[in-house]
């Protein structure tokens, strides 16, 4: 075996790849929580003998790209006393290398020919964890303390005993225990198949052989980042995002990275950024490192290993009581979502002046809420996660941005549930869910538009609101294109009082409706040269006012429909 064959590391890291993906497909079908089940609110990955993953292929890149933090983490705390057939949870963003309280992470060693290989490994969203808000987002915590339990390492199963006492504990610090308590067998059942799978690879392989060639994918990842470095110029490149508050007032909180580059490193500074806050949107450590991976690996082409090793050439500065490093009790759970989105962003921003070639638009930050009451119909507590108001993502060259999509820190990766599927589940009524009009950003390639949602409840019901992307556009434009709309909200209680809910905040309503238009991505390049019959074509679907259509891309339509030729040759050279 060649120490460098790329075709055998290529065939071991797609062996990987897919039993993480398997680990995925158990989840889905076995969890209890229409999160796991349907929006897949979590990821499966595989780690190495010391905790360096060897593959991070299925799911959420925010969840995986510091999942090394929590093995090393775990390694650490239990050392030579991990045995077979034990199993270990943990969470805590402070002491266990976690990214937010809500993700708990399952960490099953893998034993062959009794040696550790390695670590079946999944991380999941627990529909509630206690703490001050139903649903794990409590927009009113000011230290962790308030986001519900903690988990350093724990010995959830002892050589195939599940520890009982421990298991009670946990269910009994969760609202929807019911569903915590079919979520972790799932989570176990997919980490067994995990196990089960690596094994029978390493079986086929050879002990020696295939710990070689975890070595050799890690190896592999190193020199295919290393060769995307070489195309960037080297230097030092910025960018920059903010975000306006702090959850409680206006506080304007600037997101800064440098990047250096130099031959194959790169350097990722984030001195500059702006102090911790006194809200939920701090990022822990392992959060910024998976955020700055997924921009990374997302700028470049995909055939980027899905390892750790794709990010030894990958530095960073995190200044200490930032917003991207903060001290304790620094509450965070918002982090995954925001400011991973401005993190990206930030970082996104730097790559593309380095390489406009391969710059992107920016997408539309998340404006939907959380709402949990009690179902009278069904006669239980409900804890409901608006999905169905996800916004749009921004245009690259080559392609529009996708009209709806899970949050930018997925990638796509978290998919929008059914709404029959949710009005079963969930006392709603879905009003309208449909493409919004005017809110992708004007451009060669057109951003994202988002979605004008409404839906009403039943019941009365708290809201909590984590609404980043009201007011001014979140989706910048590139290569001369324009940023996509902002995002709006709106709540009337069926007794006529209308409300203007706040970005951040905890509210109680009676039986209502609430209207959301999510923001829009931003668009690629001049919107004067977007093909006639593309923007015809928007109009016609309703994507595109006429008005826009002819202030934004110089395109006149009649008030047919058709084409008005002369006005728009007029626009489009005047």
């Amino acid at each position: 075996m060649s120490a460098k064959d790329p075709i055998l590391f290529t065939l071991v890291q797609n062996r990987l790849d897919h039993i993480a993906r398997q680990m995925g497909w158990v989840m889905v079908r076995t969890a209890s929580s229409p999160i796991f089940s349907q929006s897949h609110d979590f990821s499966c990955f595989l780690g190495d003998t010391d905790g360096t993953l060897i593959s991070q292929a299925d799911g959420l890149p925010i969840h995986t790209g510091g999942g090394g933090q929590a093995l090393r983490k775990l390694i650490e705390t239990f050392g030579k006393t991990i045995e077979d057939e034990d199993v270990f949870l943990l969470s805590d963003p402070y002491e266990a290398g976690g990214n937010h309280l809500p993700d708990w992470v399952i960490a099953r060693p893998v034993f062959c020919q009794g040696r550790r290989i390695g670590f079946a490994c999944n991380r999941a969203h627990q529909s509630d964890i206690g703490g001050g808000a139903a649903g794990t987002y409590n927009p009113e915590a000011t230290e962790i303390f308030h986001e519900g339990i903690r988990l350093p390492p724990l010995r959830l199963i002892e050589r195939g005993t599940v520890r009982q006492d421990l298991w009670n504990l946990l269910l009994l610090n969760s609202r929807t225990p019911d569903l915590m308590d079919g979520d972790l067998r799932a989570m176990l059942g997919a980490t067994r198949i995990g196990m089960e799978r690596l094994q029978s690879l390493v079986e086929d392989l050879g002990l020696a052989p295939a710990l070689a060639c975890f070595e050799g994918v890690l190896d592999h990842g190193d020199r295919i980042m290393r060769s995307c470095l070489a195309g960037v110029p080297d230097g030092r490149w910025q960018g920059s995002d903010v975000t306006e508050n702090d959850c409680f007032e206006d506080i304007r909180t600037e997101i800064n990275v440098a990047l250096e580059v130099t031959g194959e490193d790169i350097t990722v500074d984030f001195t500059g950024t702006g102090p911790q806050m006194r809200g939920f949107k701090n990022s822990s450590i392992a959060n910024t490192m998976s955020a700055t991976y997924m921009a990374l690996a997302a700028f470049f082409p995909a055939n980027l290993p899905r390892n750790e090793g794709t990010f030894r050439s990958v530095s960073l500065v995190m200044p200490e009581g930032s917003a991207v490093n903060p001290r304790p009790p620094a509450p965070m759970t918002m982090n995954t979502v925001f400011i991973a989105h401005q993190i990206i962003h930030a970082i996104w921003q730097a790559l593309g002046s380095a390489r406009p070639d391969l710059a992107c638009a920016g997408w539309g930050r998340a404006i939907h809420p959380i709402s949990a009451g009690h179902d009278g119909a069904r006669d239980h507590d409900f804890i409901m996660y608006h999905w169905h108001g996800m916004p749009g993502a921004g245009a690259v060259e080559g392609r529009d941005g996708f009209g709806q999509i899970g949050h930018l820190n997925a990638l796509g990766g978290l998919t929008i549930p059914n709404l029959e599927d949710y009005e079963q589940l969930y006392p709603v009524r879905y009003i309208r869910q449909e493409l919004r009009c005017d809110g992708g950003g004007p451009g060669k390639w057109r951003g994202g538009t988002g979605i004008e949602y409404t839906v009403e409840t039943d019941n009365p019901a708290v809201f909590y609101f984590r609404s980043e992307g009201l007011g001014p556009p979140s989706g910048y434009g590139a290569h001369d294109g324009h940023a996509g709309a902002g995002g709006t909200l709106a709540v009337e209680e069926l007794d006529g009082h209308h409300h203007t809910p706040p970005a951040y905040g905890k509210r109680q309503y009676q039986r209502s409706i609430c209207r959301a238009f999510s923001p829009g991505g931003g668009g690629w390049g001049d919107p004067l040269t977007r093909p006639v019959d593309a923007v015809l074509a928007d109009v016609r679907g309703g994507l595109v006012s006429p008005e826009c259509a002819a202030s934004d891309y110089g395109v006149v339509v009649a008030t047919d429909g058709a084409l008005d030729a002369g006005a728009t040759q007029e626009r489009r050279l005047g």
